[in-house]
């Protein structure tokens, strides 16, 4: 008898030290366990963050997120300051791929947005007296100001539009280019509108503009946006190895994929009901649980548990 509860002692002892070694074996290395994001203060970046950050601490992980202009974040991921970044707009950012990635100082992990626009926009009523293409905007100089409204200064979307106007394209040399940041413009599209006035600005979807105003986006921008109305994918990258070294999150970077739907309801919850991104992602996950199953497939907690249960359980559902 005695024996027999030595062997079974035994036994229980060894299968809790293998588990132990396979908990382990899956969890992350320490420098994996704070991960850190950076977001160039857009609202759709703001809510795919916020989408990531909600889930990885439900894994066990820490989060960072860190706003700077696209170009610093890429120096942020080229030195390793930076883990991750949701938000890459190409065609528009080819050139920072170009700069950072050509040597192999950034990853490239893929799509995880397809079917985006990027390109000018301009109220339907401008549209319909005629503003229908890029060449189109000089015939209206004096309704339009021989202004452009873009985003933030340092934004790859900006310097593009600088150089449209440096180029002398489309017969707007003359013309200035307004840098702001995303609400400061949708401000001023709204201000327009509602005085009926003409206003040509940086447009693009996913955001919530597409829903709030009447707008329309103009043709003959391929030069400088690509065709199909600067038709984007929106790409995750990583500092380079981390996909490696942190695997169970690179796992889940791989999984991780957003649609129109998704982003415009999320960025809704943001710039139209004011709650935080963080608010706004618990609230969009509690409502679509569904795509938690898709995300988390093969992916684990940072201690080497099943992902899917523990998420769950962290948001309550």
């Amino acid at each position: 008898m005695l024996n027999t509860l030595k062997n079974t002692l035994i036994t229980t002892l060894s299968l809790s030290a293998c588990l132990l070694a396979m908990n382990a074996a899956a969890a992350e290395p320490e420098q994996c366990n704070n991960v850190r994001f950076t977001d160039p203060g857009w609202s759709d970046i703001s809510s795919t963050n916020a989408l990531a950050s909600t889930v990885l601490e439900g894994l066990g992980y820490t989060t960072e997120i860190s706003t700077l202009a696209v170009p610093i974040g890429f120096e942020g991921l080229k030195n390793k300051e930076i883990d991750i970044f949701l938000g890459n707009w190409m065609p528009a950012q080819q050139k920072f791929i170009d700069k950072y990635a050509s040597p192999g100082d950034i990853d490239v992990v893929g799509d995880n947005l397809t079917g985006a626009k990027f390109t000018l926009a301009v109220p339907r009523y401008a549209y319909e007296a005629g503003v229908k293409d890029f060449a189109d905007l000089v015939k209206f100089k004096h309704q339009f100001k021989q202004r452009i409204y873009g985003i933030e200064a340092g934004a790859p979307a900006n310097q593009l539009l600088q150089k449209m106007i440096d180029n002398g394209d489309f017969g707007l040399t003359e013309w200035r280019l307004i840098e702001s940041g995303e609400q400061g413009v949708m401000s001023q599209v709204k201000r327009e509108i509602k005085r009926h006035q003409f206003i040509a600005f940086l447009g693009w979807e996913p955001h919530p503009m597409n829903a709030n105003f009447d707008i329309v986006y103009l043709t003959g921008g391929d030069k400088y946006f690509g065709p199909d109305f600067g038709g984007a994918s929106i790409q995750t990258l990583t500092r380079k190895g981390y996909q490696a070294e942190c695997a169970n999150v690179g796992k889940f970077l791989d999984n991780l994929k957003f649609n129109l739907a998704m982003e415009n309801e999320m960025m809704g919850f943001i710039m139209i009901d004011g709650l935080s991104p963080a608010a706004a992602a618990q609230k969009y996950i509690k409502q679509n649980p569904a795509i938690l199953n898709d995300w988390l497939v093969g992916v684990k907690t940072l201690t080497g548990a099943e992902g899917l249960m523990a998420v769950k359980q962290h948001l309550n559902l």
